[in-house]
């Protein structure tokens, strides 16, 4: 299912409420309250009541597609955006003639956060994280939810601790990691008092998400160290100038990505809300680093939400730059969901567009041999069960003549081969992809994982795979597998930019082979793909050199292949590689006899 990270219906006040909360603050009769005063508090009820309403049918929209959804979301922004604005204009009568609390002025401000977060979630625009960090910020640093703790209502301190939850996954996506350290601290602090005070039945549940948070924030690999022993966070999305540009000469395709699919399905990752921490890498990965929408005529510490009605989404001068493909984000979806949610996609995508695939599951291995090796015969990736029920009971295994039904097989994807089509398979059966017949001419790579990693390493892989860290961020990649876990500021910058140097190289091997399959280049064009398609190059001649990597199931594979000597055993990249060994003194990890002063 797509990723509705800790979302909830709105128990907001209401207008039914309104006689009980002039009781409970002393109001006297209606009569005496001045028409205009009676006035404003009948619209503030009537935008509540009409926020609440909309609110409510967000649950309802399709989780696909396009278009279904997006003027029922402008709608939603205009009346809270109307009521933020209406009740800062009128608090001070809101106060005296409604009783409106502190955690209610939280509770609309949070509302709107996780509109900003949804609408990021729909959308894949990493500006509206940025908008939503900022009503979660403002309502930590105004303490709106402060006095929750003095009321003797278990259900407002569940609103607390869910705010907490909410903010802490927009800290996550927009790498705050110092806050996020701050802000579990906080919970934590906060579902102590409320388990000790209310004896409820959910303090597990809220301990395990403490613990997913923590062993979340822990999963890189690698620390990044200033002088001073301080942590770095650095942001690993795409960013001006970090992909080597097209040259002069070059021929390659004008496809764009337009829609990915990200499927996390891997028993005993670390996750956090229905994201794991491959599908956190390969989110961030496909996106472009985000920038604020807050207009600079808002005074400074003014909160004033940004409408996302679609009406006013005018494209700028230069849009095509700052665009994110549209992602999905899948955890753990059964078959039928798996397969709805491609066929959306393939349905939407636009004229000379890509639909990309990201696996990341348990493998599923065939469990006999047939004298016909099709694309149901290998085996590929599991999907979901626990939801697949017959009369009652879950489906037992099927018996040897059969394929396994929870399983995106190859065969699975064929008839989405019609468009291009982007694969990546990051699985211990990843193999089994490579098994592909391109039946319709449309350009199509998969990308594949090792389908095994040598005995002599640590298994990492319940902090995220070595394959996908390499795709996300191929220092770090590289860090990992030599066994490094830290490395200083100047030493890690100095490596980056070498590394752009071995990217820029990789892009004229790929685009100057001869032996290359056309379909890499068609698409070399985006930005995203040629990314993705050169740190590919980098992990495997990486693996390849390295000394404890010697079976061929533990070096990634490609459908269609890649040519060995002139990319993947190309002596100008090896010695690039000997070369970032040497800089992190690590080079007795890799094969020497390539240069002879190494």
């Amino acid at each position: 299912m797509m990723v509705t990270i800790l979302c909830e219906a709105p128990n907001m006040l209401g207008c039914d409420d309104v006689t009980r909360t002039a009781v409970m603050t002393g109001i006297g009769a209606e009569d005496d309250i001045p028409l205009g005063e009676r006035k404003t508090v009948t619209d503030f009820c009537y935008l509540l009541d009409k926020s609440k309403q909309l609110f409510n049918g967000l649950r309802d929209l399709p989780q696909y597609g396009h278009k279904q959804w997006q003027s029922y979301f402008g709608r939603t922004f205009d009346v809270y955006t109307k009521l933020w604005k209406f009740q800062q204009q009128h608090r001070q009568v809101l106060d005296n003639r409604y009783g409106l609390k502190r955690w209610q002025i939280g509770e609309v401000a949070s509302k709107i956060g996780q509109l900003y977060y949804h609408y990021y979630l729909r959308t894949s625009e990493t500006s509206y994280l940025n908008e939503a960090f900022s009503f979660y910020s403002a309502i930590r640093q105004r303490s709106y939810y402060y006095q929750v703790n003095k009321e003797d209502r278990p259900e407002l301190v569940v609103k607390k601790l869910r705010y907490y939850a909410r903010f802490i996954v927009v800290c996550l996506l927009l790498n705050k990691m110092d806050l996020v350290k701050v802000l579990v601290k906080e919970l934590s602090e906060e579902i102590e008092e409320y388990t000790q005070r209310f004896n409820t039945e959910d303090q597990l549940e809220w301990n395990l998400v403490l613990q997913e948070v923590a062993a979340f924030v822990e999963a890189d690999p690698v620390m990044i160290l200033n002088d001073d022993n301080a942590i770095l966070v650095k942001s690993n999305r795409l960013q001006e100038g970090g992909v080597p540009q097209l040259e002069p000469g070059m021929v390659v395709g004008q496809l764009t990505l337009a829609d990915a699919l990200i499927v996390g399905n891997c028993n005993n990752q670390v996750k956090f809300s229905e994201l794991t921490v491959d599908m956190f890498r390969m989110l961030q990965a496909l996106e472009r680093e985000p920038v604020n929408l807050a207009t600079q005529s808002s005074k400074p510490g003014t909160l004033v939400p940004v409408s996302v009605s679609p009406r006013l989404q005018e494209p700028s001068e230069k849009p095509a730059k700052r665009e994110n493909p549209h992602k999905y984000l899948l955890y753990k979806p059964t078959f039928s969901q798996l397969y709805t949610f491609l066929a959306a996609s393939f349905k939407e995508l636009p004229a000379n567009s890509v639909l990309l695939v990201y696996l990341s599951a348990t493998g599923v291995f065939p469990t006999g041999r047939s004298e016909y090796e099709g694309p149901y015969d290998f085996g590929g990736v599991l999907t979901n069960t626990n939801r697949d029920v017959v009369n009652g009971e879950t489906v037992q295994k099927r018996n040897q003549a059969q394929k396994e039904m929870h399983c995106l097989h190859p065969g699975d994807l064929y008839p989405f081969t019609r468009k291009p089509l982007f694969v990546i398979v990051d699985s211990s059966n990843s193999t089994a992809y490579k098994n592909f017949s391109n039946l319709f001419g449309q350009p199509m790579v998969c990308l594949l994982s090792p389908t095994v990693y040598p005995k002599s390493m640590q298994d990492q892989s319940q902090r995220g795979s070595l394959f996908t860290l390499f795709l996300y961020c191929p220092l770090m990649g590289f860090l990992s597998v030599c066994g490094l876990t830290s490395a200083r500021q100047g030493l890690w910058e100095k490596a980056q930019d070498f590394l752009r140097k071995v990217s820029h190289d990789i892009g004229q091997m790929l685009t100057s082979s001869r032996a290359l399959d056309q379909a890499f280049l068609q698409f070399y064009g985006d930005e995203f793909l040629r990314l993705l398609m050169i740190r590919f190059v980098f992990c495997s001649a990486t693996l390849r050199l390295h000394k404890l990597f010697r079976e061929a199931r533990s070096f990634p594979e490609s459908y269609p292949q890649l040519p060995k000597q002139e990319l993947l055993d190309n002596s100008v990249l090896q010695k690039h590689i000997l070369e970032l060994a040497a800089m992190l003194d690590v080079q007795n990890l890799f094969t020497d006899g390539m240069l002879d002063n190494y």
